[in-house]
């Protein structure tokens, strides 16, 4: 595997790429978040596509649903379009793409604009699928110390 190129389309190996990422070294921004978790579905690497989500999400993610569709498609491509970077503390960033892969149904693609945030040098996937019992005047699940109306409100 350590010359095998990186899922994500960097024409880089992926030892050099993605693969750092799913080692545990923390992705320097949104974008490379972003190219790491569309990799780790590529390579089946579920833990990672768990750890790289909003820790307050984490517990509602569907894990079985996640590993079925990561194993059960052939992953074609992605294609980043747009990377928008958020002034404020904590750093926040959207990033656009579309994903390609093929699956029983035929070949399939999704586009997306996500949002992100950094934490204590660490940026999570803030996942719209996952609600969060929240209210406005709750401490923000990204652990930023503000409040959610405050930081991430506007992400979900």
């Amino acid at each position: 595997m350590s010359s095998a190129l990186c899922p994500c389309g960097s024409q880089q190996l992926l030892t050099q790429c993605c693969g750092l990422y799913h080692a545990d070294t923390p992705a320097p921004n949104a974008e490379a978040l972003m190219r790491s978790r569309y990799s780790a579905y590529a390579l089946g690497l579920i833990d990672y596509l768990v750890r790289s989500t909003l820790p307050a999400q984490q517990s509602g993610l569907d894990q079985q649903a996640i590993q079925s569709w990561s194993q059960n498609s052939t992953w074609l491509g992605l294609a980043v379009e747009a990377t928008e970077e958020v002034s404020g503390d904590p750093q926040h960033a959207y990033v656009t793409f579309t994903a390609y892969w093929r699956d029983g149904s035929g070949e399939q693609s999704h586009r997306e604009r996500s949002a992100f945030v950094s934490h204590d040098g660490n940026w999570y996937f803030i996942d719209p699928t996952v609600e969060l019992k929240t209210s406005r005047n709750d401490a923000c699940p990204c652990a930023s110390g503000l409040k959610f109306k405050k930081c991430c409100s506007s992400y979900f």
